[in-house]
């Protein structure tokens, strides 16, 4: 979300919240008919999990599905990312997406994700039931990740994973479209399974307050993950390097959290851009805003065009050598269940108990199918009683 925007709705949020009220109760309704199964929903034969978020803006939730599926990976799970792939243009539905693609047909984020992850199929296509169906025929995955999904309830999940931002656990508290960015009111956060704020240790600390009171009452883990670089790529032919030694450099950034990225990049060089360029999330890039940058970096004397991984997708093949990206690694930090206990811990004895449980209900089955061809009015019994 915009700074414009944002400045919109709190100058005008005695005046919005009305709207809400109602943008809210319909929310409330469509929840309910889902959760009375008077609205139609799938359910895949594997491990379903959302990784969602009540509002929008850049939670982290392109990080967690690339750790899940590294995750998949690293244990040899077949592994399914169903994603709507905002801003693509595919030309047929379902779309499967390979490193090869172009990001204007899959999207940034599906193509990177599908890149880094080769053994995963990816998938891009509004019905996500469409998509899914499609993938159980032709992948027979274990684990499928459904892509901003917390709200997309024609797919049933077994697990809802959901992202906030420390924002939204302060002013931007329960203020639903259109006086905030909150897609759903509070008590939708009631269908989570576990909470995953984007921040770090030091920033959990201060949020504590905070997420007592404003999540507690819900039972569920909240933990902390973050972003942090280990070094800097070039675009164009993948050299990598620590650091630019002190050099001065153009930040340019095209995702949901701008200010965030530049935190970042401070950090971790020790030293501010010359400029940050910012361009909105999704921005596709052309030809010329990258001669424009190249041109402005060297306007500046600057020897390099910083950007992320996810805008370094768009900016692909029309890059020169001057163009570097973040190389990035996610790390799980402290959570309220204890500063040691991590979310990976939680994930793998979630996963686990779900294959338990589906193996047990798999030898129910096949014992009953047994003790049925062998008495059949043992059977019968057994469905009496």
């Amino acid at each position: 979300m915009s700074e414009t925007v944002t400045h919109v709705q709190r100058a005008l949020y005695p005046l919005l919240r009305p709207f809400s009220w109602v943008y809210g109760g319909v929310m409330r309704v469509r929840a309910g008919l889902y959760r009375r199964g008077l609205l139609p929903s799938w359910e895949a034969p594997a491990l379903t999990v959302s990784v969602g978020n009540i509002g929008w803006g850049g939670s982290g939730k392109t990080p967690v599905a690339d750790w899940l599926l590294g995750w998949a990976e690293s244990r040899s799970i077949p592994v399914v990312l169903l994603t709507r792939g905002y801003r693509a243009k595919p030309k047929h539905l379902p779309y499967e997406v390979k490193p090869g693609a172009l990001a204007e047909e899959a999207g940034d984020e599906p193509l990177m994700l599908a890149r880094a992850h080769e053994n995963a199929l990816v998938l891009v296509d509004p019905d996500r039931a469409r998509a899914g169906r499609l993938a159980v025929q032709k992948a027979r995955p274990e684990l499928i990740i459904l892509d901003d999904g917390f709200q997309h309830m024609a797919v049933q999940r077994h697990v809802n994973l959901v992202l906030l931002r420390p924002e939204d656990l302060r002013e931007g508290w329960n203020r639903v479209i259109p006086a905030g960015s909150w897609r759903e009111p509070e008590a939708a956060l009631g269908r989570a399974d576990a909470f995953l704020i984007k921040v770090g240790p030091k920033g959990f600390a201060l949020l504590k307050p905070r997420i007592l009171e404003r999540l507690s009452r819900f039972g569920k883990p909240v933990f902390s993950f973050r972003l942090a670089p280990t070094g800097l790529r070039s675009v164009v032919g993948g050299e990598t390097v620590r650091d630019f030694e002190g050099a001065p450099y153009l930040l340019a950034t095209g995702v949901g959290d701008p200010a965030q990225v530049r935190a970042t990049a401070e950090a971790y060089l020790g030293y501010p851009p010359k400029k940050h360029k910012v361009f909105r999330d999704h921005h596709t890039y052309s030809k010329q805003d990258v001669l424009d940058l190249a041109e402005e970096a060297a306007r500046l004397g600057c020897a390099a065009v910083l950007c992320t991984p996810k805008d370094a997708v768009k900016l692909g093949a029309m890059c020169t050598e001057v163009f570097w990206q973040f190389d990035l690694s996610l790390e799980f930090g402290p959570s309220t269940l204890g500063e040691k206990a991590k979310f990976t811990t939680w994930w793998d004895r979630r996963y686990d108990s779900f294959r338990l449980r589906r193996a047990d209900r798999a030898e129910h089955a096949a014992d009953y199918k047994a003790r049925h061809r062998a008495d059949p009015s043992s059977a019968k019994g057994d469905d009496n009683g």
